[in-house]
């Protein structure tokens, strides 16, 4: 016998209202609103040394999707050692859906190439895992939208871009979640598929090995979903170095909608460095200015920027003389071999002045505060090695000058395209490589003199006191 009418009506709305408030309390889902169809995905896992600077890049991603008006739910695949405020302000502030995930174990760390920072990106797999969705858009976390993208979603069950001729990337690409699908790609990892460099990259190109061979996709214009694999055009995925060449390319089949970085990990767009090497960096940094700001980096900035003024101000008033600390010692064996060590010290203390500031400085604050940060903490460094070693101003500090005169050439705004861009910058450096050779010659003699005063004044102390003072 079957249910009253009324029974099944009210057991139906309690269950609704039911998932309407488990949804809700996640943060998940607008309460009311129907479930979307389509999802950009990325992944966050712990464990690197830049765990937060992906976090910050994630959300900055996400930030930009939702600003592109796009209709799909955005959602980040965090492993369970995420911290729980990272995951509450992706969900409340930013409204991400979370999916909280096992890490999966990487069978291939073994392998003589396997790069180590490259462990955990097989939890990229758990995309396909997310079958409440008919198509998933995966995505690393050093993209940059340009526009929306939302047509990616009637493409087939796996398409992917090939940045490199002849394998593709998976810093974005589109899948149907399947489990079937997932449960076969855990047995393929159990049982050693092979994987050339093992990571996700690898593994993915070795599953879906006939990807070259397929269609490229074409939007259905009535707005269907295609079904088979296909391949994406470049612009969809382009790499930040094809799309800085500007060379007028018609890129077939797709607008110039995604710019991927490059892998290297020291030439992200968040990293302050990377502008203007990567002039698309700086609209990366807007972006984020705009929905999340500085709050974490800014009072580290201004410690630093207060500590350097106080080392120029504390140089310029002490200028402390090696030959005043070694005066009337008495000769021995090894003081040519240690003044010879003060000559290489005096070198690398040099260097460090340009290198140190690139490590103490937060590497995700934004290019217009990182760059002159760094002049400034350079500059107060390379004043130390001036007032210790009693060195030429100039010649120490024209890498200095060379680096500011390298700032403005590369980020000179009115270049035709990225070849002429490339040709000014090794014009300039071929004019400065000579007056940067000749400062460090004049450096290196002045150590020489150096050394060699303060070797005769250790020698013969007493029977030329006179002339000592006169030098």
């Amino acid at each position: 016998m079957g249910w009253p009418v009324g029974l099944r009506w009210w057991l139906a709305a309690v269950a609704a209202a039911a998932w309407v408030v488990a949804v809700g309390a996640e943060g998940e889902v607008a309460v009311g609103a129907a479930p979307a169809r389509h999802a950009y995905a990325a992944m966050m896992y712990m464990g690197t040394p830049r765990d937060y600077e992906f976090y910050v890049a994630t959300r900055v991603m996400m930030r930009s999707l939702r600003r592109l008006s796009t209709t799909a739910d955005r959602v980040v695949i965090a492993s369970l050692d995420v911290p729980p405020r990272w995951v509450q302000e992706l969900r409340k502030d930013d409204g991400v859906k979370v999916v909280s995930v096992e890490n999966l174990k990487n069978p291939y760390e073994k392998q003589e190439n396997f790069n180590m920072r490259f462990k955990l990106t097989l939890n990229k797999l758990y995309a396909w895992s997310l079958v409440s969705y008919d198509r998933v858009v995966m995505l690393d976390s050093d993209n940059i939208f340009l526009q929306n993208t939302d047509e990616l979603f009637q493409c087939g069950q796996f398409c992917a871009v090939f940045i490199n001729p002849c394998i593709f990337h998976t810093g974005l690409f589109v899948l149907q979640p399947s489990m079937d699908v997932f449960k076969n790609m855990l047995h393929e990892l159990a049982v050693g598929r092979e994987n050339p460099d093992g990571a996700d990259q690898g593994f993915l190109a070795s599953y879906f090995p006939d990807l070259l061979d397929q269609p490229m996709f074409h939007p259905p214009a009535n707005g269907t979903k295609l079904v088979g694999t296909y391949r994406l055009p470049l612009g969809y995925q382009m790499d930040a170095s094809y799309y800085y060449l500007k060379l007028r390319w018609s890129i077939p089949c797709g607008p110039n909608s995604v710019i991927t970085f490059p892998s290297a990990p020291w030439f992200k767009p968040w990293y302050w460095w990377s502008w203007p090497v990567l002039p698309l960096g700086l609209s990366w940094h807007e972006q984020r200015r705009e929905n999340l700001g500085y709050s974490s980096e800014i009072p580290v900035v201004l410690i630093q920027t207060l500590l350097y003024i106080g080392v120029i101000a504390v140089t310029r008033l002490a200028r402390p003389s090696l030959s005043k600390m070694c005066y009337n010692r008495r000769l021995e064996k090894s003081t040519m071999f240690l003044l010879s060590l003060l000559r290489v010290v005096a070198a690398w203390s040099i260097l460090a002045a340009y290198i140190i500031p690139f490590f103490i400085i937060p590497r995700t604050v934004h290019p217009l505060l990182g760059w002159p940060l760094y002049l400034l903490g350079s500059f107060s460094l390379s004043s130390i090695v001036i007032n210790i070693f009693l060195l030429h101003p100039l010649s120490v500090l024209m890498t200095w000058f060379g680096i500011i005169g390298a700032l403005f050439v590369m980020s000179f705004p009115w270049y035709l395209n990225g070849v002429v861009r490339a040709l000014a910058v090794f014009a300039y450096a071929f004019c400065c490589a000579p007056l940067i050779w000749a400062s460090l010659v004049k450096t290196m003699s002045s150590l020489q003199v150096l050394v060699e005063r303060d070797a005769f004044r250790l020698g013969e102390p007493n029977q030329n006191a006179e002339f000592t003072k006169l030098y």
